[in-house]
């Protein structure tokens, strides 16, 4: 009798675990929908002004530090880091941090940038005119490649904030590698 209780439970478990990993990968493509839906995200983050001209205003007198963060999942096998850890920047000038991403895989894989900006009231300001987060990038086995992040703070940036983090998650999507996307 007892056995049977076990084996229910272990069931019970591997379904739970299954159920939190298929949930996992089905995080990234959930959130692209919920950003279109609300107008958020990856398109606000901007790829609205990407085709648009950058006027830059730099303000002299103001220096701004921008860290730059980067994650993958544990359960991928990726090298991924930003080249340099942070910038000291004048808001209404355009710069570009470089980020480095290889894939560990020994085959193509397909993955996408989730970025986040902290704090996240200060989102709004800080513009990207150019991201690899904007799509999905193709890496074939074993390549690694660097990746520009373009981006300008806005000079209406509250004077309380001197410091901005930008993060990067960097995901897998299989449904898209093994369409040979």
């Amino acid at each position: 009798m007892a056995g049977r209780g076990h084996r229910g439970l272990v069931f019970r478990l591997a379904l739970f675990t299954a159920g939190s990993f298929a949930f996992g990968f089905a995080l990234v493509p959930l959130y692209s929908v919920l950003c279109r839906v609300w107008d958020t995200g990856n398109r606000w983050y901007g790829t609205q002004t990407a085709a648009a001209a950058v006027v830059e205003r730099p303000v002299a007198d103001r220096l701004v530090t921008i860290e730059f963060v980067s994650s993958v999942p544990r359960a991928g096998d990726w090298e991924f880091a930003p080249r340099v850890s942070s910038l000291r920047v004048h808001p209404g000038k355009l710069y570009e941090a470089t980020f480095h991403a290889k894939n560990l895989t020994g085959t193509a894989v397909v993955a996408q940038a989730v970025p986040s900006i902290a704090p996240s009231s200060v989102a709004r300001y800080f513009k990207k005119t150019e991201c690899f987060c904007f799509r999905p990038q193709s890496f074939a086995a074993g390549e690694g490649r660097e990746m520009p992040v373009r981006f300008i703070v806005d000079p209406e940036l509250p004077a309380d904030v001197d410091r901005i983090t930008l993060a990067y998650s960097f995901f897998d999507l299989p449904q898209t590698a093994a369409a040979g996307r």
